[in-house]
């Protein structure tokens, strides 16, 4: 049996010459960062803590920014978990199917942003991973079929619908 190696994933904190501290998740071994597309140890959450809290109340606050970022962490460990061995992530339903399609769009052919820009007016401009479904396609598709091209008033033709629907 082979022994897997899971990405530990730890909170650390950073010294700012502003005295703040910030809070950053470090990966080992590193893991990919689709966004900057390559193999990354470092993901700063844009959260930060007083460096010499003077009262309750600054207390308070490192304390709850704390707590909020141990729960990114562990969310962050869950995912990683869950691709290791082949578990269904929640945190992905949650993400933004236009971005991903948009991003996408920018590694394709021109038909693609067509498309983008159908499938957006299609679900008025918000659309989550988990709203992706066969029902969504199968009105997308009836969607297609009946809009005008605003342009030339013209129906679009069903070979350009089954083209887009098929992207």
């Amino acid at each position: 049996m082979e022994s897997a190696t899971i990405t530990k994933v730890t909170l650390r904190k950073e010294k700012l010459r502003s005295g703040k501290l910030s809070l950053y998740l470090d990966y080992y071994p590193p893991i990919w960062n689709p966004h900057i597309k390559k193999m990354s140890r470092r993901e700063f959450l844009g959260l930060y803590l007083i460096g010499s809290p003077k009262d309750k109340f600054e207390l308070d606050y490192n304390e709850e920014i704390m707590l909020k970022a141990r729960g990114i962490r562990a969310t962050r460990e869950l995912a990683i978990i869950n691709e290791e061995f082949g578990f269904l992530d929640r945190t992905k339903k949650q993400a933004d199917f236009l971005e991903y399609f948009e991003s996408k769009t920018k590694e394709k052919y021109q038909k693609w942003e067509i498309v983008y820009k159908h499938f957006k007016n299609f679900c008025n401009g918000r659309c989550l991973m988990k709203d992706v479904t066969i029902g969504l396609c199968n009105d997308f598709r009836t969607y297609i079929l009946k809009i005008r091209v605003k342009q030339t008033g013209n129906i679009i033709s069903r070979n350009s619908a089954a083209g887009y629907w098929s992207t």
